[in-house]
């Protein structure tokens, strides 16, 4: 019988763009832990269509497009490392099975409000929120005895990873209440914090994506963490807070102010990040942000030059001519986009004067 020592929960474009495309990579180099069970957390009919897809025989495809020392790159790979495609709904008592007695990590990837406990949540047999969920399942495989198990959130989130733990062990209390239950979340299971950056810009039908050529999913390292495979995106690194803050203040942030624009203008519906960054007043407006309020504001924190390298990094990948990133998609969840990504850089940052900025937070 086939086994899964990962498991992922979420059925996003993104994550079949980043985890399931490096672990079939590797293991095709027999580097990774073994393939996947697939968990669909949600009862989205769509993405309940997609399960199939994602068990094709072949794979389902992931085209990588950029530019690479300007040589243009347009492929499809085959992504096979999904051995199971399950649903909460359907199949939450072998998804149990498996998380109790199979899993050695867990990768999740639940939306930008993927935490949010909703009232009497704990009260269902089946929670209807991520983290109740997942509460329910470690406690199943802490009743069987089981073993230790690394967590991989992929969320936006700070810290994700303590972010997540913190959530699960006050939960804890509410359904599970005993010390020896909180102990074994605290100190057996291993709570990573991450982050990932990759522009997935179209989902493919029924199941698949279409993904820029840059990837990067940077791993906080502890004692006993695992990975679920060897690949060149993947770094263990020290200290998330370079890439975290990178990341989350320049491009995402970027993503913000043009999402923001875009809305408070009435745009095209249909309208990328590429095109929009034709408009010369769109772009001399994202470029006096970056210029005079986020390159300072690194700055300050003796990032700066590290904050323009990557500025130009995030522009050529703004302007990748093979993405369709279209702003719409961008601008989902846009007020809790903001607080994370511009009003969080303030209070980051505080002594460094950003009026445009704050006149978008001020607007929400």
């Amino acid at each position: 019988m086939t086994t899964t020592p990962i498991v992922q929960f979420g059925t996003s474009r993104f994550l079949q763009a980043h985890a399931d495309l490096f672990v079939s990579e590797a293991l095709e180099k027999g580097e990774a832990l073994g393939k996947i069970t697939i968990v669909q957390t949600t009862g989205s009919v769509e993405r309940a269509g997609r399960l199939t897809a994602l068990l094709a025989p072949d794979g389902f495809p992931v085209i990588i497009r950029g530019l690479a020392e300007g040589a243009e790159i347009d492929r499809t790979q085959q992504i096979r490392s999904v051995a199971r495609a399950l649903s909460t709904a359907a199949d939450w008592d072998e998804i149990k099975r498996i998380v109790a007695r199979e899993a050695e990590v867990l990768i999740s990837n639940t939306g930008d409000t993927g935490y949010v406990i909703g009232p009497d949540d704990l009260a269902a047999d089946i929670p209807a929120s991520f983290p109740g969920k997942l509460l329910v399942l470690l406690h199943e495989r802490y009743r069987v005895g089981g073993g230790a198990l690394t967590v991989l959130p992929c969320e936006l989130v700070a810290r994700n990873g303590d972010t997540l733990k913190k959530v699960i062990l006050d939960l804890q209390s509410e359904r599970f209440a005993g010390a020896d239950f909180a102990g074994w979340l605290a100190t057996t299971v291993i709570w990573g914090n991450t982050l990932v950056d990759r522009i997935v810009s179209e989902p493919l039908q029924p199941a698949g994506a279409v993904a820029e050529l840059y990837a990067l999913w940077a791993i906080e390292a502890q004692p006993g963490l695992k990975l679920p495979c060897t690949h060149p995106s993947i770094l263990l690194v020290d200290d998330l807070l370079p890439y975290e803050k990178l990341k989350l203040h320049i491009l995402n942030l970027g993503h913000t102010v043009l999402a923001d624009l875009w809305l408070k203008n009435g745009r095209s519906q249909d309208e990328t990040v590429k095109a929009i960054l034709q408009d010369p007043d769109i772009f001399a407006t994202l470029m006096e942000i970056y210029e005079t309020e986020v390159i300072p504001g690194f700055a300050a924190k003796s990032f700066g030059e590290e904050a323009e390298g990557y500025v130009a990094l995030t522009l050529d990948r703004f302007r990748n001519p093979f993405l369709n990133h279209r702003i719409s998609d961008i601008a989902n969840h846009h007020a809790e986009k903001i607080t994370r990504r511009l009003a969080d850089f303030k209070v980051w940052s505080p002594n460094v004067a950003m009026p445009r900025l704050t006149a978008i937070i001020e607007s929400r």
